[in-house]
């Protein structure tokens, strides 16, 4: 780990004086900014950034509010740890899926200390990008090295030229959700929605995995009312604790009667970013929940999947948790 100055901004004023300049992604990794350090502990370890400065968020005002409106909006400010979110009994009431997806989040230990911010924003897992011998495309190289190599946990759906699947557990769930993020940078504030933060490999830099700036950060998510949703996050992992999704699903349904009005699908653990599957969604309205439905929409969140050497299994995978997420809610 290189030697770096650690600081501890009172305002977020300060924080921002400390990045580089919206345009200046040469000089990006230049600042790192830390909230709970569960990732970025890692990569400074791995020798994969190496900061001139870090600067330590916990300490500014206003950061860390969970908060319910009274119509039934919620804001999650990017310092409000996963434990918080696991814990609270308002948000399980409000949306499910949310508080499950935070509490599949690795140990508690970890969800003691990691944040949403950080959790939305952390780097890829893939063994060829956390490998500090090996110059992935991730990392400025020239080639991915998990397309013909070992790819038992890439991606299926959107990959290319770089076949990381997004680490984010929150993130599938707080799309279903119809989630904003709320971002600042030098030149104020932005609203985006959670779907569009994230990027593709082949959408903008290669290198990066959402639309901040070099000179943003990540304020608060806002999830509009979800009065009339049932909703779920279900996930499979090779160990029953403390590990990452090869696969998951947030699912959030409008149900009248049993048929379906509205339906958000999302799947984590199989694309660079959390894949909507729209055309499952488009299906299931209008019909009941059965063995016929359940199936087409299976189906159809796949289509277009792209299995490597050694991670087909990701397919049937995805398929029978949709097929579970929709019983489940039925």
């Amino acid at each position: 780990m290189r030697a770096f100055d650690w600081i501890q901004p009172k305002t977020l004023d300060q924080v921002l004086e400390l990045l580089p300049g919206p345009r200046d992604t040469k000089q990006r990794d230049r600042v790192k900014l830390l909230a709970g350090g569960q990732d970025l502990l890692g990569e400074l370890k791995e020798y994969l950034v190496q900061p001139e400065q870090v600067v330590d968020l916990k300490s500014l005002p206003g950061l860390a509010a969970l908060e319910f409106a009274a119509d039934g909006g919620i804001t999650i400010s990017a310092l409000v740890t996963l434990a918080a979110l696991e814990s609270s009994a308002e948000l399980r009431t409000r949306s499910p899926m949310i508080a499950e997806a935070a509490g599949s989040v690795a140990s508690v230990q970890i969800r003691n200390q990691g944040t949403v911010g950080g959790n939305l924003c952390q780097r890829p897992r893939c063994w060829y990008y956390r490998r500090e011998q090996a110059l992935c495309i991730k990392k400025g190289g020239a080639e991915c090295f998990a397309y013909g190599g070992l790819n038992k946990y890439n991606a299926i759906l959107g990959g290319g030229p770089s076949y990381i699947v997004h680490p984010s557990d929150l993130a599938p769930a707080l799309v279903a959700a119809g989630a904003s993020a709320v971002i600042r940078g030098k030149k104020g504030e932005r609203r985006i929605e959670l779907e569009r933060f994230f990027t593709l490999p082949s959408e903008g830099s290669v290198l990066r995995e959402n639309v901040l700036a070099p000179d943003e950060l990540l304020l608060r998510v806002e999830v509009p009312p979800q009065t009339g949703w049932r909703s779920t996050y279900l996930k499979f992992r090779e160990r029953s604790s403390y590990d990452f999704a090869l696969s998951a699903v947030a699912l959030a349904l409008k149900l009248d009667g049993g048929t379906v009005r509205e339906a958000r699908i999302v799947l984590g653990g199989v694309a660079p970013i959390p894949w909507r599957a729209d055309k499952a969604e488009a299906a299931l309205v209008g019909k009941k929940i059965d063995d016929a439905s359940c199936k087409q929409a299976a189906e159809l969140a796949l289509v277009g999947a792209e299995a490597l050497q050694y991670n087909g299994y990701k397919i049937p995978l995805t398929q029978a948790l949709i097929t579970k997420a929709l019983r489940k809610l039925s």
